[in-house]
């Protein structure tokens, strides 16, 4: 794409991206390629994101795929992994357009790794029927997309064509006021308000697209960096966007835990996923005594799936009294088997991270607890990137396609990003008067296909109208008289949700944690965007607001279902007729079954 796209005498659109993971850097290139004017906001710095600290692939069915991949496997996999709670047109486009966007990402730089012929080096990993996993530096994926993209970025915003901003927190959505299906307060949105460099500034432009990541940051262990707090889910909730499947948040089983002061701290900026593949050579799992406890939850032990071998450990820790505590990983028996230097030389980046936290795995046991890793739900968007708020865009994890339903399917969350990153885009400039882009310049060679106004009825859900509905639900917590025993801290709403709300769920516990966020509710106010100049104190409001959303989609879901696990099943009424599959909530209205 190149600033001719946009024929002479039309006036350029502009585009403001918040944040700079997968999904924002792709888009903003795509849109500033197009002619659009692309100014794109991160909070810290470009590199500050869940991209960049990515060890898996991508997954992709390319033109020459591996003997017996198909699109239609890719599919088909991705649905198995979502318990039976994907969208499949949502799935569909995903897996059919993926080999548009790995050759967008090659125009950007990005160098996949090859095998011995020069080929793709094709991967393959759990859940999936075929290797389709493209990787770039071995497991260091992520950091090798986001750093040419950053590159690119950086090239662009030198030429004069994407304005970048960074250290910039967005505080808010800024609205034309104009009624939005007769609903006050739901006008197009036209820009953002921001904070930067103690500073509370404003940009305007035709549409925002979030693209702000996830919310790790509500547990205490994440494998999420310390920027990923929620910011774009609560910004669209608090202008009336619809949100979705907010229940489904997967946790990745073996997060290193720091020791002392450290796993006390509220930043958790330095995560350390170990692989599952560290367990496939064998490492055990046990506990403070030495004890190995995973034969004790399932026949499989530590091969068993990720998300039962969090659960067990969870269950483990909950039975010793210590929700919040963790196991240990021990990879010493690999080095007494394979010989000594075997995992320095398979596993070579794992040993020097937990060199650099003062652990020789070699010789000793590592910490490790479940981890926040991935949230499945989001702001609602249709196929296009649209929300149901007029000019607010979404994409990546910030958003909820549809694609990953009640569990992600591994390297599917990178793709996610760069497929509805791009059309985003394409939904962006196929409105209004925006001309078509140059074939060529397409992802991957093939044009775009257009489409323009609000998300129709059969890809977006559409709240009920009526008036505001308060946060706490009509007798929620009746019966539970859970107190937090001090006032609000973000580390405080960390533990509580991790003991409450996280890998292990009963209505007992959902209502306990209601209950200590509503009374958090009363003094921090998150339905509103805080008056302060304090980054942190947006960041907080955010967090308790999408802990508050979490919560009540996770007690309005009373059966498990892919990563949401309650040990009493459906033990509640229905909140609404005809309980089954997807929960819809916006601030307009209470929560929806569509």
């Amino acid at each position: 794409m190149t600033s001719g796209s946009l024929a002479g005498g039309h006036q350029p659109k502009r585009l403001i991206v918040v944040g700079s993971g997968i999904a924002g850097l792709y888009s903003a290139l795509l849109a500033a390629e197009a002619g659009a004017e692309v100014v794109l906001l991160t909070k810290g710095a470009l590199a500050d994101s869940n991209t960049y600290l990515a060890q898996g692939g991508i997954s992709a069915v390319l033109d020459e795929p591996a003997p017996g991949d198909t699109v239609a496997a890719h599919i088909a996999d991705t649905l198995n992994a979502g318990a039976g709670h994907c969208d499949e047109e949502a799935v569909r486009v995903l897996c059919t357009e993926a080999r548009m966007d790995i050759a967008g990402l090659g125009r950007f730089g990005v160098r996949f790794d090859l095998d011995d012929d020069g080929d793709p080096s094709l991967g393959l990993e759990a859940a999936h029927s075929a290797p389709r996993i493209l990787h770039a530096g071995g497991d260091a994926t992520g950091a090798r997309v986001a750093a040419a993209l950053i590159k690119t970025v950086l090239d662009f915003q030198a030429a004069g064509r994407i304005q970048v901003i960074g250290h910039a927190q967005v505080t808010s959505l800024i609205q034309d006021g104009e009624l939005y299906q007769n609903v006050p307060g739901r006008g197009r949105v036209m820009g953002v308000n921001f904070l930067h460099e103690g500073r509370e500034m404003a940009r305007y432009s035709d549409a925002v697209l979030l693209a702000t990541g996830g919310a790790g940051q509500l547990f205490a262990q994440t494998t999420n960096p310390s920027v990923a707090t929620a910011d774009g889910l609560a910004l669209a909730w608090r202008v009336g966007a619809e949100v979705s499947d907010l229940e489904f948040f997967q946790f990745h089983p073996t997060c290193m835990v720091r020791a002392g002061d450290a796993l006390e701290a509220e930043g958790n900026t330095d995560p350390l996923l170990i692989s599952e593949a560290v367990r496939g050579e064998g490492a055990i799992l046990v506990d403070a005594t030495g004890r190995r406890f995973m034969a004790d939850y399932h026949p499989d032990g530590e091969l068993a799936p990720r998300d039962v071998v969090s659960r067990s450990i969870a269950l483990h820790l909950a039975a010793l009294g210590d929700p919040n505590g963790h196991v240990f990983l021990d990879a010493t028996v690999i080095e007494e088997r394979r010989g000594k230097g075997f995992l320095e030389k398979r596993f070579p980046t794992i040993s020097e991270r937990t060199r650099q936290a003062g652990f020789d795995w070699s010789r000793e046991p590592v910490p490790v607890a479940p981890a926040a890793h991935y949230w499945m739900g989001g702001v609602v968007t249709d196929l296009y990137g649209r929300t149901s708020v007029p000019g607010l865009l979404a994409a990546g994890e910030v958003a909820c396609t549809g694609v990953q339903g009640a569990n992600r399917l591994a390297s599917n969350s990178l793709l996610e990003g760069l497929v509805f990153g791009r059309r985003a885009v394409e939904g962006f400039l196929g409105s209004a008067d925006a001309l078509p882009l140059r074939a060529n310049s397409a992802a991957g060679g093939l044009a775009f296909t257009h489409a323009a106004g609000t998300p129709p009825a059969a890809e977006a859900t559409t709240a009920l109208s009526g008036s505001p509905a308060p946060l706490r639900m009509e007798g929620a917590s009746a019966g539970f008289d859970f107190v937090p025993s001090a006032g609000f801290s973000r580390n405080a709403l960390r533990r509580l949700m991790t003991a409450k709300a996280g890998v292990l769920r009963n209505g007992v516990l959902l209502a306990e944690a209601e209950a200590g966020l509503d009374s958090w509710a009363e003094a921090v106010l998150p339905l509103s965007a805080p008056v302060s100049l304090d980054p942190r104190v947006h960041e907080d409001a955010n967090l308790l607001l999408a802990a508050q959303l979490l919560v009540r989609a996770a007690r309005e879901r009373r059966e498990s279902l892919g990563a949401h696990y309650r040990s009493d099943g459906v033990a509640e009424p229905a909140a609404v007729d005809d309980f089954d599959k997807r929960y819809t909530m916006s601030r307009k209205a209470s929560l929806i079954n569509d």
